[in-house]
């Protein structure tokens, strides 16, 4: 069983790889934009991404899990990753990091 010093190292880990990835249509990363719901991973060193996308019909609906899946891989640890897509919640500009309103003039 996985520690919980060590889930928590690989959750971090996640977010700054998570942080690479960038919604093509707004110029701030997906983990800021608050895209990304939830993150877990199981005993057996598997992250699941629970994620949404800016709009149903973001252009990027079918690449961008791929791409959070092949960031996600490169973290040293992680055997596998499944990246849902849901709009349950779905996304508001309330969802963004203070940061991503500050970089996109929201503040």
């Amino acid at each position: 069983m996985m520690d919980h010093e060590k889930t928590l190292a690989l959750g971090d880990q996640i977010i700054e790889k998570l942080k690479t990835v960038f919604d093509p249509e707004i110029p701030v990363n997906i983990y800021d934009l608050g895209l990304v719901y939830n993150i877990s991973i199981d005993n057996q060193s598997v992250a699941r991404i629970t994620m949404t996308l800016t709009a149903p019909n973001c252009p990027v609906a079918e690449t961008l899990p791929e791409e959070v899946k092949e960031t996600v891989m490169t973290v040293e640890g992680i055997e596998g990753c499944e990246v849902e897509i849901t709009f349950d919640p779905p996304w508001t500009k309330d969802m963004m990091s203070e940061e991503a309103m500050l970089d996109l003039g929201f503040l």
